[in-house]
């Protein structure tokens, strides 16, 4: 009678837990919804861009694993990295591709967001089609791809109109050290990020 309660309390816990876990699709709405809050924000509104970008920031990054996609697009020579470089690269890509997420985030104009599919794979892998449909009825595809943590679901790539923001990076990467560097591509990496403050003042 004991041990039946026990595995009872086990069963219904276990339950409970996967009810509780967000899908994918959920997950990816969940996100762009508070995005397209904070854009039609009015305390955002005139010159408070800044706080509306750190509002932005902070809401990509409860979602999206930038060490994961750093390690991704830095490819075969990520093995070949101190910790110390990898701290650094992970951050330096997070400030470039947020720059560069937000920046284009910032231009919707209350165009419409459609959640076209969902698929998952072996309960780790998933990939969310979405495609935005702007005023004039063009439709841009956008597809987020995730591995789930045991906790929850992470973004680790993002397909915009069939081109990987991993394997974009990872090609423009590999490049440079191929032809310079790795110490090279942190260089470029590091001007970009102080050309981006420097237009930010």
């Amino acid at each position: 009678m004991k041990k039946s309660l026990i595995i009872l309390l086990i069963l219904i816990f276990t339950i409970s837990v996967a009810f509780a876990i967000v899908s994918p699709k959920e997950q990816i709405k969940k996100t762009v919804d508070k995005v397209i809050s904070i854009l039609k924000d009015p305390k955002y509104k005139g010159e408070k861009r800044q706080q509306r970008r750190a509002a932005l920031r902070a809401e990509i990054s409860k979602v999206f694993d930038f060490d994961e996609m750093a390690k991704r697009s830095l490819g075969i020579y990520w093995r070949d990295r101190t910790p110390q470089e990898k701290k650094e690269f992970v951050e330096l890509y997070k400030d470039l591709l947020e720059r560069s997420y937000s920046g284009k985030i910032e231009s919707y104009t209350n165009e419409e967001v459609v959640y076209t599919d969902e698929r998952i794979e072996n309960g780790k892998y998933a990939e969310v089609k979405t495609k935005i449909i702007t005023k004039d009825k063009k439709e841009i595809p956008i597809d987020y791809r995730l591995y789930f943590n045991g906790k929850e679901w992470k973004v680790y790539d993002v397909v915009i109109e069939g081109v990987s923001l991993v394997s974009n990076y990872r090609s423009q990467f590999n490049k440079i050290i191929r032809t310079h560097s790795y110490q090279e591509l942190v260089k470029r990496m590091k001007t970009k990020q102080a050309e981006e403050l420097m237009r930010e003042k």
